[in-house]
């Protein structure tokens, strides 16, 4: 199976762009991709790393869901060293993305820091994805420590035959 045709049955949908994998689990199927700050069809696209682990989306779904993003905002509020360090993350990850703009790209660009974050919290999804990806991210390191381990006993996707990647009917939340 491809990377790509396995993030498809992941997200749900054709990856928008190519993608290359930035982070795996034990099961060597994808949990982040990189994608590029330019979608083939030209729009820009503020997040450079992306979430594809449908556990660990489902896990991060349940804290937002539960105000994760309002509590990390506070706690961001309320820690003058964390909001600098977070700040610290959103240039970082502006500039890495900025540097992977196609040299010859005069069309509109993306903005922001993680998720297109103008400061603060979005979306800890990113957050996650950004910490897998190999980064120092404050808020996607606290998210880690709720979610991991990513421990299924069987993969999400598997091969259909032909090297056809499909979802796995047997893949369910370990507990």
């Amino acid at each position: 199976m491809d990377d790509e045709s396995v993030v498809a049955i992941q997200i749900g949908r054709p990856p928008r762009s190519a993608v290359t994998v930035r982070a795996r689990c034990h099961l060597r199927l994808p949990v982040a991709i990189e994608v590029p700050p330019v979608l083939d069809d030209g729009t820009p696209f503020p997040t450079l790393y992306w979430l594809t682990c449908p556990l660990a989306v489902t896990r991060i779904s349940r804290i937002e869901s539960h105000g994760g993003v309002r509590a990390a905002s506070e706690l961001l509020a309320s820690d003058p060293d964390m909001a600098e360090t977070m700040a610290a993350t959103h240039r970082r990850y502006a500039a890495e993305r900025d540097s992977r703009l196609p040299a010859d790209w005069d069309g509109p660009v993306p903005s922001g820091g993680v998720a297109g974050s103008i400061g603060g919290v979005k979306c800890l999804h990113a957050q996650y994805a950004d910490t897998v990806a190999g980064n120092q991210n404050p808020i996607g390191e606290q998210v880690a420590v709720e979610i991991e381990p990513l421990d299924c006993l069987v993969g999400c996707v598997v091969d259909g035959g032909d090297g056809v990647a499909i979802p796995n009917p047997e893949w369910s939340e370990p507990v």
